[in-house]
């Protein structure tokens, strides 16, 4: 007994990242700064499902690469510059009058929708550090005397600059001329971060805003194929998200950060050659049947394939011939006499229902209508599934019988399909 079937696997290889717009809308103009990140199922890590940021770094991290690895940051500049409206007064009572800085450094949520579907997903987004390059009169002459410039910036603010004051962390290295200091300081947890000067100041700049985040995807498993869009915005300016004081006044009145994930999976399906054709037969072979008339119980086969999946699928099936109540049939050529024909499913562990039940001879029905959905709990890369292919026992006495030679054949495809 014969089934000729056709096996069919629809997927795609989408790239997958992230990206991460961060706009700065000057009066005249919006500063754009441009993040990436990918995920792409990779078998030798098929429990990693993150995204991976492939953006070039600007700022610190650029400069002191290894300060960043060393501290797991990653860090972005954008032109936003403060300047001193007024003079910092020596020992300031209020820490807004003086050098601080406050950033919005809890995890902030927001909905992306896939651009087609819009099916929405949620990102959780948080400033991890925050640095610039820090300009003022020179230091020497701020402090009074002496010609060690370490010295005098140390005396100005009461400790090195590098030093962050408390809930900010130290970061790794700082630079620093007469009249600058390049810093960059690590944001742990929501505070004000102030250092109060001991000496007059008549002016501060700060030149540009460097800021590193910190991102929650989504699972991508759960996820579709294509682009997520969202946005979010942040406040710049005193008493706003981004506060630096007071005193220091920014350039720019917001931050904007405009995402786009785009995520890429993988639906492979590997049938061994020669298994596009199934034969039937009893447990044990014809033997029985041939020399001792023992009808067989039923006749089945178990096609075994290979499956590689990092997103949801669908499984639909298609017969070449059907009767009555039944889905799919074989028939005899001579006879024309029609028997059913059962089709099951067994995935290997890490797919499973959408219930998150482990799927062992899944039976499949005949139609659109019927298909089945499943999801990865993991990358699963080339591993093995069966299709078990059966004529039930209710049919064996009508399709065998003493004497009567038959040849029974059917065709059925089944689809795997990414594409819901």
């Amino acid at each position: 007994m014969s089934v000729s079937g056709w096996f069919f696997s629809r997927g795609h290889c989408c790239p997958a990242w992230v990206l991460i717009a961060c706009a700065l809308a000057l009066p005249a103009q919006a500063e754009q700064v441009t993040i990436t990140a990918e995920f792409k199922p990779d078998s030798a890590y098929p429990h990693r499902n993150k995204f991976r940021n492939t953006t070039p770094p600007s700022g610190y991290c650029a400069s002191y690469p290894q300060q960043c690895v060393d501290n797991e940051m990653f860090s972005l500049q954008v032109p936003i510059q403060f300047e001193s409206r007024l003079p910092i007064p020596a020992n300031h009572a209020s820490e807004r009058q003086g050098a601080m800085i406050k950033v919005p450094s809890q995890w902030r949520e927001l909905t992306v929708l896939h651009e087609q579907t819009r099916e929405p997903k949620i990102v959780k987004v948080r400033i991890a550090g925050i640095g610039s390059n820090m300009s003022t009169d020179d230091v020497i002459s701020l402090v009074g005397g002496g010609d060690d410039y370490r010295v005098a910036h140390n005396q100005l603010w009461g400790n090195s600059w590098v030093y962050a004051p408390p809930p900010c962390l130290y970061s790794g290295v700082g630079w620093f001329t007469p009249t600058n200091y390049t810093f960059f300081w690590k944001t742990p947890e929501n505070g004000v971060c102030s250092k109060q000067a001991k000496f007059d100041v008549p002016w501060m700049r700060f030149a540009h805003l460097d800021f590193a985040y910190e991102l929650e995807t989504p699972d991508p498993l759960g996820m579709s194929s294509g682009f997520y869009n969202g946005s979010l915005t942040y406040t710049i300016g005193p008493n706003g998200d981004f506060d630096f004081g007071d005193v220091m006044l920014p350039s720019d009145s917001a931050l904007t950060l405009n995402f786009n994930l785009d995520v890429q999976h993988t639906l492979k399906v590997e049938i061994p050659p020669g298994g596009e054709k199934v034969e039937l037969v009893p447990a044990g072979g014809w033997q029985n049947w041939l020399q001792a008339g023992r009808r067989p119980v039923r006749l089945f086969r178990d096609q075994t394939f290979n499956i590689s999946a990092s997103s949801r699928f669908k499984m639909q099936m298609f017969c070449g011939l059907s009767i009555g109540p039944y889905d799919c049939v074989i028939r005899d050529r001579d006879s024309r006499y029609s028997v059913e024909l059962q089709v099951s499913v067994t995935l290997p562990n890490g797919l499973t229902d959408m219930a998150g039940q482990p799927v062992r001879r899944q039976r499949l029905r005949a139609g659109e209508g019927n298909a089945l959905q499943f999801q990865p709990g993991f990358y699963v890369d080339r591993a093995p599934g069966t299709l078990h292919f059966e004529v039930p026992q209710h049919q064996m006495e009508y399709m065998l019988k003493p004497g009567a030679a038959s040849t029974y054949s059917g065709s059925v495809t089944v689809i795997w399909d990414s594409e819901f």
